[in-house]
């Protein structure tokens, strides 16, 4: 008799170390018992004023849904050659950034290579490179989250393809500078700078890809701009690299709702990038209300965050008690972070919410 051999599941997926996203909105108040809108949620730097006016315009003025998208996201990436300088056939859309992170490792790795990710830094870039034949080689920061170049540097080997960075780095805030980047393009490795805090930075390394043709920069309009729930990100790539993305990338990644609302977004960047400055403006507020208290040290921050060291051990008490107050941080449970908290910056009255509850904390 013949017999159905069961479906099996690659050793890389078995064994992935999983990515944990946060928990939504709604799944927090229910489990609290209390309703969405009471819960000030600051664990993923979401952008706590949303969207621009233009954006709700386009949305409700959408037709021919339909119809599928535009493949070659044609006015989405000239709205975004127009705003970043870059040339228009340099740049891609991608359902989230993520999306182009897998696009990525998909068009440059072979089993056996590997990938340099300082740390700590965005749990992605540890996450999907080994469910592409890709080892993960971990290079520490320093003790105040500055890169160690010299340690990345050495931490190259022949099968090294790419080296994630972020700047500003989540979650530790800090950039990346000129010549950091520079020493590393020198590898001649492909870099990955994420800039997706980019605007609230007001800082960028866009300019070294006129020079170097192996950096990419991607970005995001999940935080500034506030539209997480769209999942739109891109890149500024090299013609090579944009050239082998546009070979694999689904045809229809990116939804016709997205491409229009990245329109939308940029035409009303004036009142996102006022928004900006007030999220700016109470990022700096935060973090002196927070050297107050003493079993807190919070670290300069060129994000919509702040990171925290709590000290004595009790991060994971102090996110417990801030979420039965229906008030939810970023916790940690890797050795690089267990002793932090990453707080999202939201609007002046979720911050004096913290604080009234950071007060009452014993």
């Amino acid at each position: 008799m013949e017999t159905t051999r069961p479906a099996t599941v690659r050793a890389s997926v078995e064994h992935a170390v999983e990515y944990l996203p946060v928990e939504s909105r709604e799944a927090i108040a229910e489990r609290l018992g209390v309703p969405p809108e009471a819960v000030a949620k600051l664990d993923a730097n979401e952008n706590p004023y949303g969207p621009p006016p233009a954006v709700a315009t386009a949305l409700a003025s959408l037709r021919d849904v339909h119809l599928y998208p535009d493949p070659d996201q044609r006015r989405a990436r000239a709205a975004l050659a127009e705003y970043t300088g870059a040339p228009m056939e340099r740049i891609l859309l991608g359902n989230g950034s993520d999306e182009l992170i897998d696009l990525l490792l998909l068009v440059t790795i072979e089993p056996g290579d590997e990938v340099i990710v300082p740390v700590p830094s965005f749990g992605v870039y540890l996450s999907r490179p080994p469910l592409f034949g890709a080892r993960v080689v971990v290079v520490p920061r320093r003790d105040d989250f500055d890169l160690d170049v010299p340690a990345i540097e050495r931490a190259v080997s022949p099968r090294t393809r790419l080296i994630f960075l972020a700047s500003p780095n989540n979650p530790t805030g800090n950039m990346v500078t000129p010549e950091q980047l520079r020493q590393i393009l020198q590898t001649g490795r492909l870099v990955v700078v994420d800039e997706a805090y980019y605007e609230f930075a007001g800082q960028t390394l866009q300019a070294f890809a006129e020079d170097f043709d192996n950096l990419v920069i991607l970005r995001t309009f999940s935080k500034w701009a506030g539209l997480a729930g769209l999942r739109i990100g891109y890149g500024i790539f090299p013609p090579t690299i944009a050239a082998a993305l546009w070979r694999v990338k689904q045809p229809f990644n990116v939804s016709v709702a997205a491409q229009a609302v990245v329109e939308a977004a940029l035409r009303d960047r004036e009142w996102l990038m006022h928004r900006v400055m007030q999220i700016r403006r109470e990022r700096d507020r935060l973090i002196e209300a927070l050297r107050r208290y003493p079993y807190l040290t919070p670290f300069p921050s060129h994000g919509n965050f702040v990171l925290c060291r709590v000290h004595h051990g009790r991060a994971h008490e102090l996110h417990a008690y801030l979420f039965q107050a229906a008030i939810v941080v970023r916790r940690y449970d890797d050795d690089w972070l267990r002793d932090y908290l990453r707080i999202t910056v939201g609007t002046p009255e979720q911050t004096d919410r913290l604080l009234a509850a950071l007060d009452a904390f014993r």
